[in-house]
C-alpha cells in the first residue's frame, strides 16, 4: 500500500453496528460474527514455545466467554488490563460446549462512547505484517476516515459516461467512496458497492474492447480467398465422419475470419474428444488452397508425433508434404525439412517449441495453430508471428473448457469459437468413486475388462515436492499393480517425468500399439494421447487433483466405441472440498460445467493458463457472484467501443481521461 489511492481502494469486508452488543448468555452456535461487552477477568500464557496461546476471559451480567490469541501475545499482555471493561468483536466458536472468541478485536468501552456513532463501522481485511506496523483493522478505519474528510469532488471525478450512470441508476462515484466505507444505511451501502464493482468490470471491458478494436482496423492479415481443391476432395472424398453442427459452425467462423483481409486471432474451445484436430486440419487445407503453408504447435512430443500420424494418414493419397520437427529430430533430418519449408515442399509443419527457433523458416506461412496454448508464453507466440511479413493467421486450441466469466475477461481480446458437441457414436464415460478399502473389488473389475481385450491407465498423483518422493510413490504403486496383474499373463508401461525422453516415448508407445494392457503414470498422460482401445482410468488419491485435472485426466479414455469408464479412488476421510469435486465429476460429463465449477472452488487467479491476469486482479468485484453485472458492463463497453472506437466524443471524454490515467498510474502523491 502506497498511495492514498491504494487506501482509499482497500475496501472494508463487513460493517458492524457497534451500538448492538450481545449478551454472552444468548450466545449460540448458529451465530456467525458478534460483539460482546463487558470486564477482563484475568490474562494467562499457556503451552510452551511452540504451541503458546494467551487467553483471557470477559464477563457481563449473564455469563463469561474465553478470548484465545495465538499471535501478537506480548504486544496484546502489554495493551490490556484486568479489571477494565472493553467491547470485543470476532468469529464466534464453541469449544467443548463453551463459546469461545480467537484472535478478538478489541477496545475500551464504556456505554456513552458508543453515543452519535456511525450506524455501521467498517472492518478491514489486515496482515500479521500490517498489525505488526499498527495497521490492524481499526487503524485502517481511522486512517481511511481522515482520508475522507480531506478529500473533495474533485479529487474523485466521475469517470463514466453519463447516458451509463443514468440507463443503470448509479450512485455518484464520489458519494460511492464515502459510502462503501462508512454507510448512513445498509440501502446506501449495497448501492455504492454496485456502483464500484460495476465501474471496476465495466473499465475493464473497455479496455479490452479498445485492444481488440484496435486490432481489427490495424492488422493486415493474408486473405484465403477461396474453398479449393484439396479442401473439397478431403471433405468428400477422405472426412472418416460427418461434421457435428458445431465444427461446421465453426469452419463457418474461420472462413469468415481469414477471408477479410485482416488476421484472425481466434481461441476454439471444445471438450476433451469434440473434434478440434478436424476442424484444424480443415483450416490448414483452406490455407494451402490459397498458396500458404500451415504450421500446428503442440506442447509436447508426444501429443506432436500424434497430430503428424493422425494428420499424415487421413492426408494419405493427397498431394501435401507434411513434417515433424521436435527437439529429438536429428541433424540431418532437420536440414532437410528447413530446406523443404523454405522451397515450399513441405506445407505443413507440426512440432513442439522447436518450430519458434529462429532457424525455421516458411516460405509462405499463412496459419499458426497452437493446440493447448496456456501451455505456450506471449513472447514465444509472437516468435511464431514473425516468421511472415504479414503475421499470419492464428487459431489457438485448447480442451480445457473456459468458463464464460472468463472468456468474457482473460481472454476477450481474442474471437472465441466452441464446439459445444461430441461426434455421434460417443458414449458418455461413466464415472464412479471407490474408497481405498474397495481396491480388490476394482483390480477385479480391471481384470474383466482386460479380458475383454481392452486398456487400462492407472494414474498417480504428484503429491510431494520431491522428485524423489513422487518417484517412491509411484514405483510403491507400480509393485502393487504387478501384483494384481502378473507377467507374463499381463504387461504393464510405466510412465513418468524423471524417465529420459526416448524411455517414455517407447513405453508410451508399447501401449498405443496394444503391446502392453496396462499404463501406469503420472499426469504426464494427461495431454493429447489418444488410445481408443483404453475403457478404464483409475485416477489413485483422487481428492489430490482438481476438478479440470479430472475432467482432463478422464478424457484419455471414451476414444472409442465401447463404453469407458473413470474410476476415482479416494482414502477414507475426505474434506468438504474434495468431496464436492468428487460429487461433481460423478455427475457430470460436461466440461463447461465443470469449469465453471472449478472457478467457483478455486478463484480466477488459481485456474490454469488465465492470460492478462492483471485483468483478473479485482479489488471489488467477482467473477462468480456478479456474472449478471459482468454481462451487463460487457454489453455496454462492446456498444461504446463499436460507436466511438477513439473515445472522441464528449461523452466519453472523461472515461478516455480516466484510462490514460490509469495507464500511467498517475494520479496522487504517496502516503510515505
Amino acid at each position: 500500500m502506497y498511495s492514498f489511492r491504494d487506501l482509499l481502494e482497500h475496501f472494508p469486508y463487513r460493517h458492524v453496528d457497534k451500538t448492538r452488543v450481545t449478551p454472552i448468555a444468548t450466545l449460540t452456535p448458529q451465530m456467525d460474527y458478534v460483539q460482546v461487552a463487558g470486564k477482563l477477568l484475568h490474562l494467562e500464557i499457556l503451552g510452551t514455545k511452540g504451541g503458546r496461546r494467551l487467553t483471557a476471559r470477559i464477563q457481563d451480567q449473564g455469563g463469561t466467554l474465553e478470548l484465545i490469541w495465538f499471535q501478537g501475545i506480548n504486544y496484546v499482555q502489554k495493551t490490556l488490563v484486568p479489571g477494565q471493561s472493553y467491547l470485543v468483536y470476532g468469529k464466534l466458536g464453541f469449544f467443548n460446549n463453551s463459546a469461545q472468541i480467537v484472535h478478538p478485536e478489541i477496545e475500551n468501552w464504556t456505554p456513552e462512547k458508543k453515543e452519535g456513532k456511525s450506524f455501521l463501522e467498517p472492518v478491514y481485511p489486515s496482515t500479521e505484517k500490517m498489525k505488526a506496523r499498527g495497521l490492524g483493522g481499526r487503524q485502517m478505519a481511522k486512517l481511511t476516515a481522515m482520508l475522507l474528510t480531506m478529500i473533495r469532488e474533485k479529487d474523485l471525478p466521475e469517470n463514466l459516461p453519463q447516458t451509463v450512470i443514468d440507463t443503470l441508476g448509479l450512485m455518484n462515484r464520489f458519494h460511492a467512496y464515502r459510502q462503501i466505507h462508512f454507510p448512513e444505511s445498509p440501502a446506501l451501502h449495497q448501492q455504492a458497492v454496485r456502483r464500484l464493482k460495476f465501474e471496476e468490470l465495466f473499465i475493464a471491458q473497455v479496455r479490452m474492447n479498445l485492444l481488440r478494436s484496435a486490432r481489427q482496423r490495424s492488422s493486415r492479415g493474408v486473405v484465403f480467398e477461396k474453398v479449393g481443391d484439396l479442401f473439397n476432395r478431403f471433405y468428400k472424398e477422405k472426412l472418416p465422419f460427418e461434421l457435428t453442427g458445431a465444427q461446421k459452425r465453426v469452419i463457418k467462423e474461420i472462413r469468415h475470419d481469414t477471408a477479410t483481409g485482416r488476421q484472425m486471432n481466434r481461441l476454439l474451445q471444445g471438450d476433451v474428444g469434440s473434434g478440434k484436430t478436424m476442424v484444424a486440419l480443415l483450416t490448414i487445407l483452406l490455407a494451402i488452397d490459397n498458396g500458404f503453408q500451415g504450421c500446428l504447435v503442440a506442447p509436447t512430443e508426444i501429443l506432436s508425433r500424434q497430430h503428424f500420424a493422425g494428420i499424415s494418414e487421413l492426408l494419405e493419397g493427397l498431394p501435401v508434404g507434411v513434417a515433424i520437427l521436435t527437439g529429438s529430430t536429428k541433424k540431418a533430418k532437420r536440414k532437410e525439412i528447413l530446406n523443404g519449408l523454405l522451397e515450399g515442399t513441405i506445407q505443413i509443419l507440426i512440432g513442439t517449441h522447436a518450430v519458434i527457433e529462429e532457424v525455421v523458416q516458411f516460405r509462405n506461412l499463412g496459419l499458426v495453430i497452437i493446440d493447448e496454448q496456456h501451455r505456450f508464453g506471449v513472447a514465444q507466440r509472437a516468435k511464431l508471428w514473425q516468421k511472415a511479413a504479414i503475421p499470419p493467421h492464428v487459431l489457438v486450441m485448447t480442451a480445457t473448457p473456459i468458463p464464460r466469466t472468463l472468456a468474457m475477461t482473460a481472454y476477450g481480446d481474442l474471437d472465441t469459437s466452441v464446439i459445444d458437441e461430441l461426434p455421434p457414436g460417443r458414449k458418455p464415460i461413466t464415472t464412479v468413486h471407490r474408497y481405498e478399502t474397495q481396491r480388490a473389488r476394482v483390480m477385479s473389475f480391471l481384470r474383466a475388462e482386460i479380458d475383454k481385450g481392452r486398456q487400462v491407465y492407472i494414474i498417480f498423483p504428484l503429491i510431494e515436492e520431491s522428485d524423489k518422493m513422487d518417484y517412491e510413490n509411484l514405483m510403491r504403486g507400480f509393485e502393487t499393480v504387478k501384483g494384481y496383474f502378473p507377467e507374463p499373463k499381463y504387461w504393464i508401461s510405466m510412465v513418468h517425468g524423471r524417465q529420459p525422453a526416448e524411455q517414455k516415448e517407447q513405453n508410451m508407445q508399447r501401449f498405443v500399439s496394444g503391446d502392453t494392457q496396462i499404463m501406469v503414470s503420472t499426469t504426464v498422460i494427461e495431454v493429447g494421447v489418444n488410445v481408443p482401445n483404453a475403457s478404464v482410468m483409475v485416477i489413485e488419491s483422487s481428492e489430490k487433483f482438481g476438478l479440470s485435472q479430472l475432467h482432463q485426466l478422464r478424457g484419455r479414455v471414451g476414444r472409442g466405441a465401447e463404453q469407458s469408464y473413470c474410476i476415482l479412488l479416494t482414502g477414507s476421510s475426505l474434506g468438504k472440498d474434495a468431496r464436492e469435486r468428487i460429487q461433481i465429476m460423478t455427475t457430470t460429463n460436461n466440461g463447461f460445467v465443470i469449469a465453471e465449477k472449478d472457478l467457483e472452488l478455486r478463484g480466477p487467479g488459481d485456474i490454469e493458463g488465465t492470460r492478462q491476469s492483471g485483468l483478473l486482479n479485482f479489488r471489488i468485484a467477482d467473477l462468480m457472484q456478479d456474472r449478471d453485472l459482468l454481462e451487463t458492463a460487457r454489453e455496454m463497453a462492446i456498444l461504446l467501443v463499436e460507436q466511438d472506437p477513439g473515445l472522441e466524443s464528449d461523452e466519453n471524454s472523461r472515461l478516455k481521461t480516466f484510462l490514460q490515467e490509469q495507464k500511467g498510474k498517475m494520479g496522487w502523491s504517496k502516503i510515505s
